[in-house]
């Protein structure tokens, strides 16, 4: 029978299960709602940057299965599925960690990322539909045209004129055509990058609170363990 002590920690460890549970379904909820509202600005941003939302999906998932092993170990005061709990929370913590230091070190070269998939995907609009379609919606969403202004469409379209998303609208009677003399003056970059930064500050407040459940729970697992050990030592 297990002491009244042990009768808590065991409760304890199980609701922070219940947190943690809950975390990786949030941060699988935030991976997926970032990959679904933004992933049409992926020509614009490197591949290995865009794959933090599919990663952080893979994580939040993989932190939901292992609350599994922790209720169930702390409800039928199981100290082998205690102890595979705690390693594998462990495993992700630090993988966590890893992928917080790696995104602030990406994230600091990322507009320097940013600006050669915008010349890259400029450079060849007129070739694949894909740059083509992606340019539209970029400037139609957000207002703005080129990479930091309607200029650096020059050499690309002829004769001053634009892509049509450039402008917002056109005076028929001044022209029949997007120019630079109609057309938005913001460029593109600095706002996409405005957006990503936002972005950015939620997943790591969010990674933040996360890794704070899950250090607490980790500890509580460890304490549910040795409680365990020792119950039965003494049996």
């Amino acid at each position: 029978m297990a002491s009244g002590g042990l009768t808590c920690v065991k409760y304890i460890t199980f609701v922070c299960n219940l947190l943690f549970a809950l975390s990786g379904l949030l941060i699988l909820l935030v991976g997926a709602m970032v990959q679904l509202n933004y992933a049409h600005y992926s020509n614009f941003v490197s591949d290995h940057i865009w794959t933090a939302p599919i990663i952080l999906m893979v994580v939040g998932a993989a932190v939901a299965f292992i609350c599994f092993l922790g209720c169930c170990g702390a409800l039928k005061e199981n100290s082998c599925m205690i102890l595979s709990f705690a390693i594998l929370a462990v495993v992700i913590f630090l993988l966590e960690i890893g992928l917080g230091i790696a995104g602030y070190v990406k994230h600091s070269g990322l507009q320097q990322l940013m600006e050669t998939q915008f010349n890259t995907t400029m450079k060849h609009y007129k070739e694949r539909d894909d740059y083509r379609d992606a340019w539209t919606l970029l400037q139609t969403e957000l207002d703005c045209c080129g990479t930091y202004g309607p200029n650096d469409w020059d050499g690309i379209f002829p004769n001053k004129t634009l892509s049509p998303s450039c402008c917002k609208l056109i005076n028929l009677s001044e022209a029949q055509e997007c120019t630079t003399m109609h057309a938005i003056n913001e460029g593109c970059l600095n706002k996409l990058l405005s957006i990503l930064d936002s972005k950015t500050l939620v997943l790591a407040g969010v990674v933040l609170a996360v890794a704070g459940i899950q250090l607490l729970t980790i500890l509580f697992a460890c304490c549910l363990y040795r409680s365990f050990r020792r119950s039965y030592d003494h049996v």
